[in-house]
């Protein structure tokens, strides 16, 4: 489904403030482009008057003024350029801040607008603002009023002149058809194989422990190939044109010239020959802009293609309107009749992992989420925290809904830490405040046990984790991003498999953290499989295929499912698969004891 609607240009409306300036470089572009008329006067001006009066004190005064005539063309040139660059970083500075919003919400939702190609296609779009096609287009006027004095000089010149703009137009066309499709194309193939290559990367560890590299780059080849077979294509067709485009515009000055002296000989023009010349000069100027049109004509497919991705993208993820300041949360967090999965690809209906799941927490209480895995329990995760929008239902923080909540203001009372974890390039100190100004980092050190260890490195604090905390072992990335979750105290913590990579003494400092956050009074979900957890827990909820199997008190559920599982081994030998996960709860009771 197209977001957009018909004549709506959302990227426009940033570049309309500045018509103003547009329109002012159009107008040098129009004094400049007919400055252009300098050397062919100072010709004329040089047969009329210098040679016949053999005056040099008039052929320095013509030099003088021809060669003023040239430093304002070019200082105009330079204008209008620096003019329409200064428009391109002015919407920059306007634009940018939610074109880099807009990528991380797209990547949230599984959107391809969620990467880095965004921003390369609007520096497409912000460097086709001063580029040549469009200070060739800006000139077009002034092609007229050159195609006009041909015509003064002699109708035959100008309908020849005539006759070779409506050629260059042609060809200008059909380079447009023969660019257009495969030049897209190219575009995507581009996008694709950046993407591969990005994905490749992220995973090069387990590319070369397991020899897979040849694999890979065989599939890279393959997608740069297709790039490069379709960007060819292009080029060659361009190519042709561009070199028709000049071959008429070469054409052009020659039938100009010998019509002219024809013409000459015919009496049918007068100025002694030197008209001729300047008709040649004039009319190879009213085919100038289009034949650079269409030597830039590469750009602007490229340029609009990246210009209609971008207006798609505006229209996919509005701008959200203000809203009213909310004050900081207590904690108080409830989920009403939740039904949520991923969020769907473009142009595809959503589909539900989560189904009915309702539940309630108090400031201070913690909730242990159980299941098998794929039971839905990181979805979970990501909708207590307002990463994914709900199908229906809702989750609410102090009544709040969650998903609609200004991130920037609930961000500082929340605390993350996703079953994947990810640590950003800079230091340890920056990872844990979260680059925001400094804190209580110490603090949220000490809560996890990290702080002695961080001390003991050469730079301490400072020290940097490298590309994705490379530098740093499984276990102390997890307790540097547990930290960062208790970083300045939030009020909701949603802890995902929290420990899946910590040893004992990090089981114990995590155990500890917890044990502080309930008596903080901070609200604390956590995913687990470890028994360990639940120990500490006020609430459990138990997940099965994205259903809600049991919610309540520890001890309560814990003891249903005792129940359940005595039941189910004094059953026939058929145990369903409900009864093996009454089983697994069975162990996780007998393992808290």
């Amino acid at each position: 489904m197209n977001p957009l609607q018909p004549g709506q240009d959302l990227l426009f409306e940033y570049f309309k403030p500045w018509q103003r300036v547009f329109w002012r470089a159009t107008i040098l572009s129009w004094i400049a482009g007919l400055l252009v008329l300098a050397p062919s006067y100072y010709m004329l001006e040089v047969y009329d008057r210098v040679v016949q009066s053999r005056s040099h004190m008039t052929l320095l005064m013509l030099t003088l003024a021809v060669l003023l005539a040239y430093a304002v063309m070019e200082v105009l040139e330079y204008l209008r350029s620096e003019m329409l660059r200064e428009v391109g970083h002015a919407v920059d500075e306007k634009l940018s801040p939610r074109l880099f919003t807009m990528i991380f919400e797209a990547s949230l939702r599984k959107h391809p607008g969620g990467s880095i190609q965004v921003l390369n296609d609007w520096r497409l779009v912000r460097e086709f603002v001063h580029s040549p096609f469009l200070l060739a287009a800006m000139e077009g006027p002034v092609a007229a009023v050159f195609l006009i004095l041909v015509f003064g000089i002699n109708p035959l010149l100008g309908w020849l002149t005539l006759v070779g703009a409506i050629v260059q137009v042609g060809i200008a066309w059909m380079t447009e058809r023969s660019t257009q499709a495969p030049l897209a194309a190219a575009n995507r193939s581009s996008v694709a194989a950046q993407e591969y290559a990005d994905g490749s990367l992220r995973n090069a560890e387990i590319i070369e422990a397991m020899g897979m590299l040849p694999h890979i780059h065989r599939r890279w080849l393959k997608l740069q190939g297709h790039f490069l077979g379709l960007q060819s294509q292009a080029s060659l067709a361009a190519g042709g044109y561009q070199a028709a485009s000049r071959m008429v515009q070469q054409i052009l000055g020659s039938a100009l010239l010998g019509v002219g002296a024809w013409l000459t000989l015919q009496n049918q023009l007068s100025g002694s020959g030197a008209l001729m010349v300047v008709a040649s000069i004039i009319g190879g100027r009213v085919l100038s802009p289009l034949v650079q049109m269409v030597a830039q004509w590469r750009q602007v497919v490229t340029a609009r293609d990246a210009w209609t991705r971008l207006n798609h993208l505006l229209a996919t993820f509005p701008q959200k309107p203000d809203a009213m300041a909310l004050p900081p949360p207590r904690g108080t967090l409830s989920v009403e009749q939740l039904v949520a999965g991923p969020p769907p690809a473009p142009g595809q209906q959503p589909l539900a992992t989560l189904r009915g799941i309702q539940l309630a927490l108090r400031p201070g209480e913690m909730l242990a989420v159980i299941g098998p895995s794929a039971a839905g329990k990181t979805t979970l995760a990501r909708l207590i925290v307002g990463l994914w929008p709900a199908i229906s239902g809702k989750v609410r923080l102090d009544g709040a809904d969650v998903y609609t909540w200004d991130k920037s203001e609930l961000g500082p009372h929340v605390g993350y830490l996703p079953q994947g974890v990810e640590l950003f390039e800079g230091t340890i100190a920056e990872n844990i405040s979260r680059f925001a100004p400094r804190g209580s980092v110490e603090a949220a050190a000490n809560a996890v046990g990290l702080h002695e260890f961080i001390l003991s490195l050469p730079l301490g604090y400072e020290t940097p984790v490298g590309p994705d905390g490379a530098r740093l072992s499984g276990g102390q990335r997890q307790r540097v991003a547990l930290a960062r979750a208790l970083y300045g105290d939030p009020a909701l913590v949603v802890l995902d498999e929290p420990n899946s990579s910590l040893d004992e003494a990090g089981d114990a400092a995590l155990a500890d953290a917890l044990r502080a956050l309930k008596t903080r009074g901070a609200t604390v979900v956590v995913m687990t499989h470890r028994s360990s957890v639940l120990a500490l827990a006020d609430k459990v909820l138990l997940l099965r295929d994205g259903n809600q199997q049991a919610f309540g008190p520890r001890d309560d559920v814990l003891a249903a499912l005792h129940e359940a599982n005595q039941r189910a081994n004094a059953a026939a030998a058929g145990v369903s698969a409900a009864a093996g996960t009454a089983t697994d709860a069975s162990n996780t009771v007998e393992a808290v004891g």
